[in-house]
């Protein structure tokens, strides 16, 4: 153990200093130990969507269950992306594919199965980068 540390108390990652810049435009930030760190909000930009017009990889199997026996419409809440939506009017779940993030949570997340998702097609979906 090094001497020079041993008498310190550990920071929480919020109050790591920010020593020098680098190539993200002095986003990033390096802890004392050396470790670069970077936002998590940074870090989703990086991410990228290709979309598959006109191949929807989630539809709903049967808009007849949305409307007459789901009543709570969970899908609209449980989707951290927000791909479904009801619609009042047109009295059907709104499926927006392009805005998916592939978190699985579609697939058992329906309490009716109504929902039909696969992985999109190959060099489509979404592309992530740095974990």
């Amino acid at each position: 153990m090094r001497s020079d540390l041993s008498n310190e108390v550990p920071l929480s990652p919020g109050e790591l200093p920010l020593v020098g810049a680098d190539s993200t435009g002095g986003r990033a930030r390096t802890n004392r130990l050396g470790a670069v760190t970077e936002k998590l909000t940074d870090k989703l930009f990086k991410n990228r969507y290709v979309e598959d017009s006109g191949h929807p990889h989630i539809e709903i199997a049967n808009q007849d269950v949305c409307r007459d026996r789901c009543s709570g419409k969970y899908c609209n809440y449980f989707c951290p992306a927000g791909v479904y939506e009801w619609d009042p009017e047109k009295q059907q779940t709104i499926v927006s594919f392009g805005n998916c993030i592939e978190c699985g949570a579609c697939a058992i997340g329906c309490p009716y199965d109504n929902i039909l998702c696969q992985t999109p097609r190959g060099g489509y979906g979404v592309q992530f980068q740095l974990g």
